[in-house]
């Protein structure tokens, strides 16, 4: 309760703020002003109804405000963020805006007449008007171009990236072995079953070997989403498709959605490994549930998930959250697939991601373990991806010399 009162504060106070800076200084007391405040006000309900109801109602009802809702939100954030860059200007150019011109009196006059000096109450008006209202044409159309063009990024195909990724003790005979890695699908009232068509498309024609889908699959029930992942079931690695839980499916129900998975031929990796064989070479692939799990007796296991492997192979983790990894190394984890951070999604909120997480995207390592996060093939919220596009990841294993 205290978390959803902060936040609430917070809302109003942008919202103020954009009201004072993109409604008031730029209108006379009258009906543009009312009206303008009017639409803020049923726009910012809307943003709230969104975020409260887009989980508490089916899809078919929730996209209806979801769409305009979560575009609006995202529209809030960057004029916020343009028009405090642009109190910079404005400081700067507040004496101009209070100086009256007084070149008509620095000449000494030539006959016996008081000289007109400007009035300046409406010199400054003038001038106040001429730099909020360009402070407001320049954060709208910033807002406009970002907003615009991160939902080209958001709803368009995602990348498909390729990363090889020399891993300790491979057979020779598994290097070239290809895992298609995907993450974030966040299946909603607004990605529908399209967006999983596309995706299963993708992945199915890059040829993988062996598909990891790295959690937070969907936000909604499967009752409710049913349709919109039936697609994976066309799903066809050659040696199957594995799953690890993601924060989001804790916010359902994630045993319904391990039920709905294992129906479409989609395996769950529960704190637990399998060995993926070519021949007399195999490695083994480990999956941990969620740190979210905690909360719902699934918490994650890493020597559970481990335990009786042959440790002369090496193995390669699923995990959703990349801080994970700390765990994973400790155990010579020898790759760790995750996903969960959207790559930031919408810039600049990698710098707060950054703070939780040890890496936001792509490829590092931490001690002997490599970690491979993908930015995911979809989004939470806004529909809006700026710096940080969709993508999947086709992981090539190598060995080393």
């Amino acid at each position: 309760m205290g978390f959803g009162v902060v936040v609430s504060a917070l809302f109003a106070l942008l919202n103020w703020y954009l009201w004072k800076r993109l409604v008031k200084d730029v209108t006379a007391p009258g009906t543009a002003r009312r009206v303008a405040t009017v639409a803020q006000v049923v726009l910012a309900v809307l943003v709230f109804a969104t975020l409260i109801l887009g989980r508490a109602v089916p899809p078919e009802v929730a996209r209806w405000f979801s769409w305009p809702g979560y575009i609006w939100f995202a529209v809030l954030v960057y004029l916020f963020l343009t028009t405090v860059l642009l109190e910079l200007p404005r400081l700067a150019l507040r004496g101009w805006q209070r100086r009256t011109p007084l070149e008509a009196t620095a000449a000494t006059p030539t006959v016996d007449v008081p000289p007109e000096i400007p009035d300046r109450p409406a010199v400054n008006e003038s001038r106040r008007l001429f730099l909020a209202r360009g402070t407001a044409v320049i954060a709208g159309a910033a807002t406009t171009g970002l907003v615009g063009t991160g939902m080209s990024n958001a709803l368009g195909p995602p990348d498909l990236l390729r990363v090889p990724v020399a891993l300790n003790g491979l057979d020779p005979s598994l290097a070239g072995f290809r895992i298609a890695v995907v993450s974030d699908i966040h299946l909603s009232a607004l990605l529908g079953r399209s967006h999983t068509e596309r995706i299963t498309r993708m992945i199915n024609e890059s040829e993988p070997d062996l598909v990891a889908i790295v959690g937070d699959l969907a936000d909604g029930t499967p009752e409710d989403l049913r349709s919109a992942v039936e697609p994976l079931r066309d799903l066809a690695p050659r040696e199957g498709s594995f799953f690890v839980t993601g924060n989001h499916e804790y916010f359902v129900d994630a045993d319904a959605w391990v039920r709905e998975l294992d129906r479409l031929g989609v395996h769950t990796l529960r704190n637990e490994h399998t060995a993926i064989r070519r021949g007399q070479a195999s490695f083994d692939l480990a999956g941990v549930t969620d740190v979210s799990g905690r909360n719902a007796n699934d918490a994650p296991d890493f020597d559970k998930a481990l335990d009786g492997r042959d440790e002369s192979t090496p193995v390669v983790l699923m995990a959703h959250q990349p801080v994970q990894v700390t765990e994973a190394a400790e155990r010579g984890v020898g790759l760790q697939l995750s996903g969960h951070t959207h790559g930031g999604q919408i810039y600049p909120f990698q710098y707060v991601v950054g703070l939780q997480q040890p890496a936001l995207a792509g490829l590092s390592k931490v001690d002997d373990t490599w970690l491979y996060v993908t930015r995911g093939a979809g989004f939470w919220g806004p529909p809006v991806r700026v710096g940080a596009p969709p993508d999947i990841t086709l992981v090539e294993l190598r060995d080393r010399p």
